[in-house]
């Protein structure tokens, strides 16, 4: 089984005044995928960006090699899923609350092309996975509640990322087929071994690493994202 570590800046925390040069600057850096935070001002009490601003950094991710993760915080979802991937989304995922009908809405997303998941408020059950495991590509936790960046970690998270891990794992044997598995929420160099311990494969970070920026580095993250991909060597 894959054991890679993928880390993925949210650039709701970039300067979006330059955030071309923020996206290659950050992945040029040592990070993987660029993951963009939708939120409505209604499934969640913020409103952020959409399909116009994914469509318009699609060629920069093209160019760094990077992924475009985006992560829908919608309600109702099945709407826009279709915006997205057309505007260059490579993994889509949402909330199951936001669905009335999650079976379809994971479908629709693959059907467009792009990778499907679901994703778990920190009070959200895992048991919407259990009939549709054949249809996610990624699981991803929160680890604060969704609707700001610069949260503290929900400690709790750890114990539900373990139970996650062991369904992805269970689902590996039955299949061979791998789903990621993906933590959000106050991640950051000092935590993040600890997150990856629990089960963790990808881990979103947005202020930890858009607010560590130093001009001394090549690409201006380097140090913040070294910082963390040495904290993620020590995990076995």
């Amino acid at each position: 089984m894959d054991k890679t570590f993928r880390i993925a800046p949210s650039i709701l925390s970039a300067n979006f005044a330059k955030l071309g040069q923020e996206i290659e600057d950050v992945i040029t850096s040592g990070t993987d995928i660029v993951h963009f935070d939708v939120m409505d001002n209604h499934y969640v009490p913020n409103l952020t960006i959409g399909p116009l601003v994914c469509d318009a950094i699609r060629e920069t991710a093209k160019k760094v090699g990077a992924l475009i993760d985006v992560h829908l915080m919608v309600k109702p979802v099945d709407r826009i899923i279709p915006d997205f991937a057309k505007a260059g989304a490579n993994i889509i995922t949402f909330h199951p609350e936001a669905s009335e009908h999650i079976d379809r809405s994971l479908a629709m997303v693959r059907d467009l092309g792009c990778k499907s998941g679901l994703v778990f408020n920190p009070a959200t059950s895992l048991s919407y996975l259990d009939h549709v495991m054949d249809k996610v590509d990624m699981i991803l936790l929160m680890s604060v509640n969704p609707g700001f960046g610069g949260q503290k970690f929900i400690p709790e998270t750890l114990e539900k990322l373990k139970l996650a891990r062991a369904r992805i794992d269970a689902y590996y044997e039955k299949t061979g087929r791998q789903i990621w598995l993906e933590v959000d929420g106050g991640v950051n160099a000092q935590n993040i071994a600890e997150i990856a311990r629990a089960g963790a494969d990808t881990f979103v970070a947005g202020s930890a690493i858009f607010g560590s920026p130093k001009d001394t580095d090549a690409n201006r993250y380097n140090t913040v994202v070294s910082e963390m991909r040495a904290s993620l060597a020590t995990v076995k």
